[in-house]
């Protein structure tokens, strides 16, 4: 029972947070202690962080909608694989908005504790919304030296 109620939780901030922007929510999702961990730093950044980061992801990607599409759970952990699709109308990552419709998938790994979120990390195959902006190129095998 404790691992769907996690799950729900997990996809409750998914979808009311990140896909409606119901900041609102936060506080009935988040815990106060809230974690992100990204390239194996922890960063205790609390709801303030939580709603930073949503209203950040949807000033770059103001048409944003994520899809789980599968969850796994065990203890206090829900691994989630997402995709999420958006227009890049906003800085991302240094590069100026290009109007281009990205799509990427993740897998993303949240720690429910108490009936609350406290930590969010994961990783997001970021290749093809790269390429797809333009941010790097494909090069192809350099010329035989005649």
């Amino acid at each position: 029972m404790k691992l769907e109620a996690n799950k729900q939780l997990v996809r409750r901030f998914y979808e009311e947070i990140i896909n409606e922007l119901k900041l609102d929510v936060i506080s009935e999702v988040v815990g106060e202690d809230y974690t992100e961990v990204m390239d194996g730093r922890r960063y205790e950044v609390g709801r303030e962080g939580a709603k930073e980061h949503a209203v950040g992801v949807r000033e770059t990607y103001p048409d944003l909608h994520l899809v789980i599409d599968h969850q796994i759970a065990e203890g206090d952990w829900v691994v989630s694989c997402v995709t999420a699709t958006g227009t890049h109308a906003g800085e991302w990552m240094g590069m100026a908005p290009t109007g281009k419709q990205l799509t990427l998938t993740a897998v993303n790994v949240d720690r429910v504790v108490n009936g609350k979120m406290v930590e969010h990390g994961g990783a997001a195959n970021m290749l093809g919304p790269l390429l797809e902006t333009g941010a790097i190129q494909v090069v192809g095998p350099a010329e035989a030296a005649d």
